[in-house]
């Protein structure tokens, strides 16, 4: 009886570890895989190509988000202006009504003195008046103060509607000024978040490469730079006119001189850190020249002149957005404050791509 007893326990076991392993086993699916890295991370298995390759993928990234960052701080930097501008028009209106509501008030009780004046008088017809009086000649005298009074009255009344005509232009302006205002701050605004979107995208880029990816990164940059300095400095477009650009071309370079090393902060005019396009006004500004805030503006407005007649004190935009500007020093080389993350430097003029040269008037 004991045999059968442990030979029934076994065959129980057997069958219950057949059923077992014949059981679907979704309970113990594989885990979901874990996310791959990007391309332009790290140099970890995940990723695909070579590192020299996930470098360029990452530089060119990077280009592309200081430029559209850059793109927007001018429209902010526009905005920014233009709002600026927009204030001093509506406190200007605002101080023009409120004199005009001055002048109104007193012309106001200066007709209202006029007619109650007239009313002592009794309003009577001067035909009557000059019926009952006693004296003809005194009354025609009198008659003739009485029509300078109502041509003074007329004039009065004249002014009265007039002010209040202005009042009313000055009133619509300010309030068709304050509409504009208000849409001028939603675009800067925006402006703003686009550029801090850029720039967080960008850091989170840089903050995901190792520091010596970092390194090699940014050789790879300079690199690049000195390759596109060569090949314009070989194209003889860095020769210029040979004009040396005058006393308020040694002012601005002067001015943009003493900021080397100062850091780039986009929406900054100095004085202790520039955006590109702050930097170049503020240096001709130094010059007694004043000139359009942004590098789009300062390409649209200012006077544009070729590459072979460059000349220190120049300004030359780049990229096909004109997106940066930097003061030209001669010698082929510029003053910029290049992105975030660097300062105001010295660099070659040819190490980005350029669309073209303007002059400020001095």
């Amino acid at each position: 009886m004991r045999v059968q007893r442990i030979l029934t326990i076994v065959v129980v076991a057997v069958a219950c570890a057949v059923s077992l392993l014949s059981v679907p086993r979704a309970a113990s699916a594989a885990p979901t895989p874990l996310p791959q890295p990007p391309t332009s991370g790290t140099s970890g298995s995940g990723a695909s190509g070579s590192g020299a390759d996930r470098l360029e993928d990452v530089r060119d990234r990077l280009d592309r988000l200081y430029r559209e960052a850059a793109a927007a701080t001018d429209a902010y930097n526009a905005a920014e202006e233009s709002a600026a501008e927009q204030s001093r028009t509506i406190a200007d209106l605002t101080e023009k009504i409120a004199d005009g509501e001055e002048r109104l008030e007193r012309l106001r009780n200066r007709a209202g003195a006029a007619a109650r004046a007239q009313y002592r008088s009794g309003g009577v017809p001067d035909e009557a008046k000059l019926m009952l009086s006693d004296d003809p000649g005194h009354f025609l005298d009198g008659a003739g103060r009485v029509m300078a009074g109502q041509r003074a009255t007329k004039g009065l009344l004249t002014q009265l509607t007039r002010t209040q005509e202005d009042l009313r232009i000055y009133a619509k302006d300010a309030t068709a000024n304050q509409e504009e205002l208000k849409e001028t701050r939603g675009e800067k605004d925006a402006a703003r978040k686009r550029v801090e979107r850029r720039l967080a995208d960008a850091e989170e880029l840089e903050k995901s490469l190792a520091a010596e990816e970092l390194e090699r990164l940014r050789e790879l940059e300079e690199d690049d730079q000195r390759a596109a300095q060569d090949a314009w400095l070989g194209s003889g477009a860095s020769k210029g006119s040979g004009a040396d650009g005058g006393a308020g071309a040694e002012a601005a370079i002067a001015y943009a001189d003493e900021q080397l090393g100062l850091p780039y902060e986009w929406g900054a005019e100095g004085p202790d850190s520039f955006d590109c396009s702050g930097l170049t006004q503020q240096a001709w500004a130094a010059a007694g020249v004043p000139i359009p805030r942004t590098s789009q503006q300062q390409w649209q407005t200012l006077r544009r002149v070729s590459e072979a007649d460059l000349q220190p004190g120049d300004l030359i935009i780049y990229h096909s957005d004109a997106s940066h500007v930097a003061l030209y020093i001669g010698d082929g080389s510029i003053i910029h404050s290049p992105r975030p993350g660097r300062s105001v430097t010295v660099a070659g003029a040819g190490s980005m791509p350029i669309l073209g040269v303007v002059r400020p008037e001095s």
